[in-house]
């Protein structure tokens, strides 16, 4: 066979199977909706607040100090106790002060003493003086006499006084209800009259919270605190379900130069001593209560070039991305403003795979239904608009985001 007929073979055999592939269908491989969990929007009522970072302060702290000098006899407590007032704690060596005592005693009843034969005298030279056997000057002299000795009584007394009441410093008495820190004198030591400070009581109950807001929501603070009682939230980073409340009960006269903050106060009643003075505390101050406010899972939002969005679920299981405005985290869900109605179905996990408009596949959550808690602070920041940025632990509180 030549060359020619050789490429006719081939050019035929080519020809051939050309026309058999136009007749065969071409297939292409779809992608399986991607898998995803969902959430429904819920409907409720939710505190707006303001979280910070406070320590708590004893309601009443007492430095004992004696009132009077001497040696410490008797200790009557131990280091750490709780005292009552009026409880005896310390006694001073009582017997130079005893002794001064009996002795402003004994200056009175002398003093009472020349009193009475003052007055003797007077009244016989007044009957002198009537049968004009005394003169003026002499009655007149003798009535100075009488004033003087009722002076000098008045003044034994008062001296009489002062020892009786040095007497009783010299028995030291708990003045509040509280909690006796670590003594700072032992029995056997000289203590000085009001300079050697002996010891520190702090009374727990109640137990006052100080934080501080910032001079931009402190107008807001003020006028709420002017038309009804604030209520503030307190937990400690150990145990945040463990949330102990009161009212706020001081607001300072100033605002701090340089900081921009102004110091505010809550009163707790702590009757099981929870809460110790001098710890750091996370701080919710409630503002007002939301009314019908949307709620989804903060794990449900997204951010995008335009902003934060959700993929909200039609009937038909297809995705919709909407843009939505934020209000407050509340625990582990955040309120939807804009954007969001309440019985919604929103993408929670495996939003990467989603695509606006595209079918999705509802798989039932892994770890079940989030945490919709909205009671109790956390130690989340949050803001009255836009999206909430859980802080770091170690990051002060600025209260609310804008």
């Amino acid at each position: 066979m030549d060359v020619r007929a050789k490429w006719i073979v081939v050019l035929s055999i080519g020809a051939a199977l050309a026309g058999c592939g136009k007749g065969a269908p071409q297939q292409q491989a779809t992608r399986p909706p991607p898998p995803v969990t969902v959430a429904t929007a819920v409907q409720q009522d939710v505190p707006q607040y303001i979280d910070e970072i406070g320590h708590t302060v004893a309601s009443e702290l007492v430095n004992i100090t004696p009132q009077v000098g001497g040696q410490i006899t008797e200790r009557l407590f131990q280091d750490g106790a709780m005292v009552t007032k009026g409880q005896h704690l310390f006694t001073i060596d009582p017997r130079p002060y005893e002794a001064k005592v009996k002795q402003a005693e004994a200056n009175v009843q002398h003093a009472l003493a020349e009193k009475e034969l003052a007055d003797a005298d007077y009244r016989r030279l007044q009957q002198a003086f009537a049968v004009h056997a005394a003169s003026q000057e002499d009655l007149d002299t003798k009535k100075a006499a009488v004033d003087t000795a009722v002076a000098d009584v008045a003044v034994n007394q008062a001296d009489l006084d002062t020892a009786k009441l040095n007497l009783s410093f010299c028995y030291i008495d708990s003045p509040i209800d509280g909690r006796a820190g670590q003594r700072l004198v032992d029995v056997g030591n000289v203590v000085n009259a009001n300079q050697t400070s002996i010891l520190t009581i702090q009374r727990l109950q109640p137990l006052y919270v100080d934080f501080t807001v910032t001079e931009r929501d402190f107008p807001e603070v003020r006028k709420l605190s002017d038309e009804g009682t604030l209520e503030v939230q307190v937990t400690v980073p150990q145990n945040p379900a463990e949330v102990r409340s009161g009212p706020l009960t001081f607001l300072d006269t100033s605002v701090q130069q340089g900081a921009g903050r102004l110091r505010v106060q809550a009163t707790l009643k702590n009757e099981d001593k929870y809460l110790w003075p001098g710890q750091f505390v996370n701080v919710r101050l409630v503002l007002r209560t939301l009314k019908d406010a949307v709620l989804i899972p903060y794990q449900c939002t997204q951010m995008g070039q335009q902003g934060p969005y959700v993929y909200v679920l039609s009937a038909d299981s297809k995705a919709e991305q909407r843009p939505i405005e934020m209000g407050q985290r509340q625990g582990a869900m955040v309120v939807i403003e804009k954007g969001v109605k309440a019985g919604d179905r929103v993408v929670q996990t495996g939003q990467l795979s989603v695509t606006s408009g595209g079918l999705v596949h509802v798989v039932p959550p892994v770890e079940g239904v989030p945490d919709v808690s909205v009671g109790g602070p956390s130690t989340q920041e949050s803001g009255t608009a836009g999206a909430a940025t859980p802080p770091a632990a170690t990051a002060p509180a600025t209260g609310r985001n804008e």
